[in-house]
């Protein structure tokens, strides 16, 4: 803490808080680092609805203090006219001034618990969702970028439309056992006070509620088995759109616009169509449930009215039967229109991410395959590149050593693509996707050709465990993403150490617009340039400090000026570890111990760059 802020007493913890309230402990925090739970299991015996079920019990140690409290709000709620008609009774009709300021006293005490223990259960069921949301999603992450065999791949467009609207369907689902529980404790908890009040009231109540909601569920089947196809032609027109604007460039190369513009608006319309007919069938099923819950509960007034003008029931008495009532409805109400739509969309969001983490599951591994073995910790890097005739060319990393390769779109692609998947290159098939994946989009035509292999101190990779092959190889491939948030974020945090970051981001020739590494760059970086970006995602590579680094085109969208500042500190920034630079830029490839050239045919030439 700094002296001034020591002085004056600053608000060091960034709460806006004042003076007088600086002092007091605050509580319900969330924890500065995300919950360690693990991922969520999918086996083949897993079925949607145990999955369901496994996602909503994850978070018992929130859910259930967050429902404990939400009955206490909902039961409040309901117990506001039964003080309500006793005050009447015992304090009103007799003049009782002890008995009025008791049960207003009664009254207020009952308003500050319900309205203390609505604001922690909904506080505490927002957390719930979102640790969900985020163990979801650091599931599916873990699965779609790293599955089981190692073969990662640039996810599809579809995967977006999964981790966001069905993880957060599948996270909702949490609020089942946390406000309907409450409403259905309320529920009871009005029926026992009618049946206080007047026996049959009570009776109609513990009978009829049960008959209602289970009518109302009835009306919703068809609105979950919509909603579950609503949901896979969302997903699918989204997963088109992203994979659009992702290869925009592949399709204009290919004159293919009118063709991809009519896929997609005939997807877009199919959905269309899709949500325009579940809205349909969510407000039919909304009027039914209103209809069902509003005949029940003027059934009730009805009888309560009756019993009042026979003389069975006191003023007291008809006030709170008319309160209880009156509770009765929104209790019921919320139950058919938020409970039961959420338990349909959950119950399909559940069928879509098993799906998912599924597809990504299935390992590569055959049975036959040797078991991995072991490499340095600083191996030396083997590129078989072969050729259309003849034996190819293998490029050589020694360690240490900072070499460039020269190369054309497709050659280029398909090297990228080897390094990332190197498992996928057993058996001699090359990605159709290697142009995607690498960033590259002459590649997407390569179709299966003779593979890449890749080495590590002469053992193929698709020997080696994934995890060690991923711990000694990075690669960086040319189309760089960057996190939401600041510089540090996608800088710092990969980095062993502070200076190391720094390293980094100097040999990446960030310095002139990083000074702050906690200023924002917005969502993907859209705060950035486009040189900007490239640089931050060079400094993030550069930060990794890996054994063995794959680069791949890294400054495209750089200036000559800052393209020669990075040449010149590139080599001190990797200095004892091994490089694989694969760029067409001069002032790369002359700070290079040697460069490799790589054509169509492969290879043109092969030969050492004077230093």
């Amino acid at each position: 803490m700094s002296d001034s802020s020591r002085v004056t007493g600053a608000d060091t913890a960034g709460l806006g808080r004042g003076p007088l309230t600086r002092r007091l402990p605050v509580l319900l925090l969330a924890p500065a680092e995300p919950p360690g739970d693990g991922p969520f299991e999918a086996g083949p015996g897993t079925t949607p609805g145990r999955f369901l079920l496994r996602v909503i019990l994850s978070v018992r140690r929130i859910s259930v203090p967050a429902m404990l409290l939400a009955i206490v709000w909902q039961v409040g709620e309901s117990a506001v006219p039964v003080v309500m008609g006793l005050a009447i009774d015992r304090a009103v009709a007799t003049g009782d001034a002890g008995q009025l300021a008791l049960w207003l006293g009664v009254l207020v005490a009952l308003y500050v618990a319900l309205t203390s223990a609505a604001r922690l259960s909904l506080r505490l069921t927002a957390h719930a969702v979102q640790v969900l949301q985020h163990r979801l999603r650091g599931t599916l992450s873990t699965r779609v970028l790293h599955p089981v065999g190692g073969a990662a791949r640039a996810p599809g467009g579809g995967v977006v439309s999964v981790m966001t609207n069905d993880v957060a369907r599948l996270s909702n689902a949490v609020i089942l056992t946390i406000i309907p529980v409450s409403r259905i404790t309320a529920i009871g908890f009005i029926a026992v006070s009618l049946l206080a009040t007047h026996w049959l009231l009570g009776l109609v109540v513990l009978l009829g509620a049960p008959v209602a909601v289970w009518s109302m569920g009835l009306l919703s089947a068809r609105l979950s088995r919509d909603t579950r196809a609503y949901q896979e032609l969302l997903a699918s027109t989204v997963g088109q759109a992203t994979d659009l604007v992702a290869g925009y460039r592949v399709v204009k190369g290919m004159r293919a616009e009118d063709e991809a513009t009519r896929r997609y608006r005939r997807a877009s319309q199919e959905t269309l169509a899709g949500a325009r007919r579940n809205a349909g069938l969510l407000g039919r099923f909304l009027a039914g449930s209103g209809v069902v819950s509003g005949t029940f509960v003027a059934a009730v007034l009805g009888l309560a009215g009756w019993f009042a003008v026979d003389g069975q029931l006191s003023i007291g008495g008809l006030i709170t039967a008319v309160g209880l009532a009156q509770a009765l409805l929104p209790q019921i109400q919320a139950i058919a229109s938020t409970s039961i739509p959420n338990l349909a969309n959950a119950r399909a969001a559940s069928v879509r991410v098993l799906d998912e983490l599924r597809r990504h599951t299935t390992s590569t591994a055959e049975p036959g395959d040797a078991p991995s073995r072991k490499v340095t910790a600083l191996p030396a890097l083997d590129v078989v590149v072969p050729a259309t005739s003849g034996p190819g060319v293998t490029i050589r990393v020694e360690p240490g050593a900072l070499v460039g390769v020269r190369a054309d779109d497709l050659t280029a692609a398909r090297v990228v693509e080897a390094l990332l998947n190197p498992r996928r290159e057993k058996g001699g098939e090359a990605g159709v996707e290697a142009g995607v994946e690498a960033g590259v989009e002459a590649g997407v035509e390569a179709g299966v050709e003779a593979g890449v292999e890749v080495r590590l101190d002469g053992v193929a990779a698709w020997e080696l465990d994934p995890a060690a092959y991923r711990s000694r190889v990075v690669v960086a491939p040319h189309r760089a993403t960057l996190f939401s948030g600041s510089l540090r974020d996608n800088v710092a945090a990969i980095a062993g150490s502070p200076e190391r970051a720094d390293a980094a981001v100097r040999a990446a020739a960030c310095d002139d617009f990083a000074a702050d590494l906690d200023a924002p760059v917005g969502e993907a970086g859209n705060r950035l340039s486009g040189g900007q970006r490239q640089r931050v995602a060079l400094a993030r590579a550069l930060a990794s400090d890996a054994p063995v680094l794959v680069l791949h085109d890294p400054t495209t969208a750089v200036d000559s000026v800052t393209e020669h500042a990075i040449a010149g500190r590139l080599r001190g920034v990797r200095a004892g570890r091994s490089t694989l630079l694969i760029a067409s830029s001069p002032a790369l490839l002359a700070a290079c111990d040697r460069v490799v050239e790589l054509s169509d045919d492969v290879p043109a030439r092969s030969g050492a760059v004077a230093r």
